[in-house]
């Protein structure tokens, strides 16, 4: 770890041959995906957080765009395919090296199965949501402003930052 000419950041970079090997954030990608007045959510049928209801997303990947991607998982969970209307949330998870981007998109028809990282998929209304067993903060911060922007009909992008959560003591 030193350093590079040029940088300001320690990197791994090989004794022997010099090659600098960057570890940059993950970016997450996702849609809130919605038929009516309901949400689809996914029952996680992996680790991290099995069978704890998300949002279909999932990391990018290479020689993709971020649309694209969100696509993409979406279809890889729920069989769903959705027209994305909007960026809707970006959160920065800097403790954990991570950025989630989640697309307000909108299903045509409730046609949605699982996929193999779901257990089960299901629209929800607001009051049906399970808030208590939802995966991830950013799932939780998502739904509350798509619930809130739905009330005064407007969508405006969201950018969040989501800090370490301190550790109860037991």
């Amino acid at each position: 770890m030193r350093i590079p000419e040029g940088d300001s950041y320690e990197r791994h970079i090989c004794d022997d041959c010099g090659v600098i090997h960057y570890q940059n954030p993950k970016i997450i990608v996702g849609c809130l995906p919605v038929y009516g007045d309901q949400v689809l959510l996914c029952k996680r049928a992996i680790e991290p957080r099995l069978g704890y209801w998300t949002l279909p997303a999932g990391f990018m990947e290479n020689g993709e765009t971020t649309q694209q991607g969100a696509l993409r998982e979406t279809w890889e969970e729920a069989q769903a395919k959705p027209v994305i209307d909007d960026l809707y949330t970006l959160f920065n998870l800097p403790h954990i090296s991570q950025v989630y981007m989640f697309y307000l998109a909108r299903l045509s028809e409730p046609e949605f199965a699982a996929g193999d990282e779901s257990l089960e998929v299901k629209l929800f209304n607001e009051d049906a949501i399970p808030w208590d067993n939802l995966a991830f903060p950013v799932v939780n911060e998502t739904l509350k402003y798509y619930f809130g922007d739905r009330k005064v009909g407007e969508y405006p992008i969201r950018v969040c930052d989501i800090e370490r959560r301190p550790r109860k003591k037991s």
